[in-house]
């Protein structure tokens, strides 16, 4: 008999396609990446932190494979009136798994949800709604629903404290207004688990999650520079995608285009590479000597590693910078290398090897300067230095970002790891760590898990950190020659 969890219902709600390959088509489904595994540990690290919030609780066990023992022991705690964690229910199709189960008055319970997050979500909402419903449907009386989510204004100092870092919060109501037509989604959902054919999902028919979906087949009927890379396009998209316009190049000239995404339509259409000399110029032109190009990695926790920080805080571990003082190029890393909190230390490398004076050239400066900006705050004799550092920050996605350059390879993105390949010709694509988040991750396993490639690791992430600098580099050296040409 096909079960219906709760995590699967989710699914449903977001995607029928994909719902129905859960059940039929397992096998298309990609295995998590070390990102999505590193975020499910997360969350286990919030439930245990929980379950210390309810000394009295009962753990049950959560192995899927023999699901039969939780609901068993589940019904035999019910009956003691027993503080659950994990409790099973089945009620015909349907299975549940509340993370804790809580007693109150005489024959009713609250559910609460744990999840690793600083506020509440719809879907968190959702997944309560399912258990509620299921938990109602055995038998029993289900009097309110809260989540129990991270504070995120929580600063380590010590130990953690629990009752501090974790917030509960009531959403019974929320819940209660999900919960209607409940019963008709899942008569829904059990249709497409028990057809042989998947339903007829598309990203323009019904689907919420666009290009970024397991099933290829939902979009791949989509051309090579398809209306879907239209610079913040959103409806306009979708409402191209309706009227079977599916190329940039054939969108009519009546449909309504902003500056940006003419430039895109141009594009498609001529083949060429759009460029505004004198926006390059006057971007070029600002830059002064010595140029120090900069790149900085960070990871983050949603339980604080290190005092005088907050769940999510993004700690920096790594730097790379290039530096031209217009006559040779010289190279400086840094990359942080223990379980000590690498803040102070990295701060002090980066001051030994970055000046005050010319261009501090990064990608997308929000990021460097958010995390300048924390910094001095956590180590104030350096506030002076690190806030001279910033009024020297340029930010080179602005001439990007400004369409002053645009060539259609990049498809609609400004990000670096689009516009390198598109400008230079040189791609992460093929590198061990091609993204700042697998860096982050990947640099947390060697570092604080026992992990048996760490030498290669770290060798991955110097290459990675370093493509990042050296290609601000090339680009801005490709520029140049854009200008003079």
């Amino acid at each position: 008999m096909a079960l219906l969890t709760k995590s699967k219902y989710i699914i449903g709600l977001s995607c029928p396609k994909y719902l129905w390959m859960m059940f039929h088509e397992l096998d298309k489904i990609p295995e998590p990446d070390l990102a999505t595994e590193y975020i499910i540990q997360q969350g286990h690290i919030m439930g245990q932190l929980a379950k210390k919030l309810f000394p009295a609780g009962v753990d049950l066990p959560e192995d899927t494979k023999d699901f039969k023992i939780n609901i068993q022991k589940t019904q035999e705690l019910l009956k003691q009136r027993k503080i659950i964690f994990e409790a099973g229910i089945i009620a015909g199709e349907l299975y549940a798994r509340a993370d804790i189960l809580v007693p109150v008055g005489k024959n009713e319970w609250d559910i609460i949800e744990v999840k690793a997050s600083t506020k509440v979500k719809e879907e968190h909402i959702h997944d309560l709604s399912f258990q509620k419903h299921v938990y109602q449907l055995a038998g029993l009386k289900i009097k309110k629903c809260f989540l129990l989510h991270i504070n995120g204004d929580y600063v380590k100092n010590g130990e953690i404290n629990p009752k501090e870092l974790l917030i509960q919060e009531e959403i019974t109501t929320e819940v209660n207004e999900a919960m209607s037509g409940i019963p008709d989604r899942i008569d829904y959902m059990m249709e497409i688990v028990n057809s042989k054919e998947s339903p007829k999902t598309n990203i323009g028919n019904g689907c919420k999650n666009g290009l970024d979906c397991v099933s290829e087949d939902c979009w791949n009927f989509l051309p090579e520079g398809h209306v879907f890379e239209l610079y913040y396009g959103g409806k306009k998209s979708l409402e191209l995608l309706e009227a079977e316009v599916l190329s940039l190049k054939d969108i009519p000239d009546t449909f309504k285009l902003n500056e940006k995404q003419e430039v895109q339509r141009k594009c498609a259409n001529t083949g060429k590479v759009h460029i505004n000399k004198d926006g390059i110029k006057k971007f070029l032109n600002g830059l002064k000597y010595p140029l120090y190009y900069l790149d900085f990695e960070t990871f983050q926790t949603a339980v604080p590693l290190y005092d005088g920080t907050k769940p999510y805080q993004q700690i920096p571990f790594q730097f790379s910078l290039h530096v031209d003082d217009g006559k040779k190029m010289k190279h400086f890393e840094y990359l942080h290398n223990s379980q000590d909190e690498p803040r102070e230390k990295f701060l002090l490398e980066l001051k030994e090897v970055l000046g005050t004076e010319g261009s501090i050239i990064v990608f997308n400066q929000s990021f460097e300067i958010g995390r300048l900006k924390e910094l001095a705050e956590a180590f104030p004799k350096q506030k002076e230095w690190v806030e001279s550092v910033i009024k020297c920050i340029v930010d080179l996605i602005v001439p990007f970002r400004n369409f002053d350059y645009y060539n259609p390879k990049q498809q609609g993105s400004c990000s670096i790891k689009d516009v390198l390949p598109a400008v230079v010709g040189k791609s992460y694509k093929d590198m061990n760590i091609n993204n700042g988040g697998l860096a982050s991750v990947s640099y947390f396993e060697s570092v604080f898990n026992n992990v048996e490639n760490k030498e290669q690791i770290r060798k991955d992430l110097l290459e990675y950190c370093k493509l990042d600098t050296e290609g601000m580099v090339w680009i801005v050296a490709k520029l140049r020659e854009i200008v003079i040409n």
